[in-house]
């Protein structure tokens, strides 16, 4: 999901040498990829209030004003650091929408991937399902999507976040455990108990509508 890295750091490279075209470039070709790291974690009941798209530009202004810090010292990836205060951004907006919503929008935020065209949902569904993509199940791609992310809302916090990270932004064992400052054991064991508890959570779905416990 994110930009590769070898053209960051080429594009890092100039910005450190002054160039202020190298820095919008570089910051603009993340923007796609913050939009969809944000559009994710939006909780759906502020979004008549707050546009994922405005957050994203606040997050690129923010980089921007910060960016000759990040330069002197990179204490961590590019995209890490994007990341970092698109999160931030994100506590914030749940955290002002909280009394309007009337719930704790800052810890409960449901997934916005359902009903969307992005391959890597159906890919990991079958993965996690031990089936491959028959012409007959892409057919019906809209409604595995729909049982994959409910799925994956009823994961707690720390699970779905994992999950989200190491599929959806295609983040390694390496940048998860960075990101969320754990050992990469740590967060390895991380995720495969999330994924444990999102396969339970499929099965479980599969045997109440069809399997030998369902009613007839």
């Amino acid at each position: 999901m994110w930009p590769a890295s070898d053209q960051t750091q080429e594009l890092l490279s100039v910005a450190r040498r002054g160039d202020a075209d190298a820095v919008n470039r570089l910051l603009e070709r993340h923007r796609e990829a913050l939009r969809r790291m944000i559009d994710m974690r939006l909780d759906r009941r502020i979004r008549q209030r707050v546009d994922a798209s405005d957050v994203v530009q606040e997050v690129l202004v923010d980089a921007h004003r910060r960016m000759n810090d990040y330069l002197s010292n990179p204490a961590m990836p590019f995209h890490l650091w994007l990341r970092q205060m698109a999160q931030d951004r994100l506590i914030d907006a749940h955290r002002r929408h909280r009394d309007a919503a009337r719930r704790s929008l800052d810890r409960e935020q449901p997934l916005a991937i359902a009903g969307t065209d992005d391959r890597s949902t159906i890919e990991l569904a079958a993965q996690i399902w031990d089936r491959e993509l028959t012409p007959a199940a892409a057919a019906t791609v809209r409604e595995l999507q729909q049982r994959f992310a409910e799925a994956v809302e009823k994961l707690d916090e720390q699970d779905r976040e994992v999950v989200l990270m190491r599929h959806f932004e295609q983040l390694s064992n390496g940048e998860v455990a960075e990101t969320l400052g754990l050992t990469a054991p740590a967060a390895s064991m991380r995720y495969l108990r999330a994924m444990r508890r999102l396969r339970e959570l499929l099965d479980a779905e599969g045997g109440d509508a069809s399997g030998p416990g369902a009613s007839s």
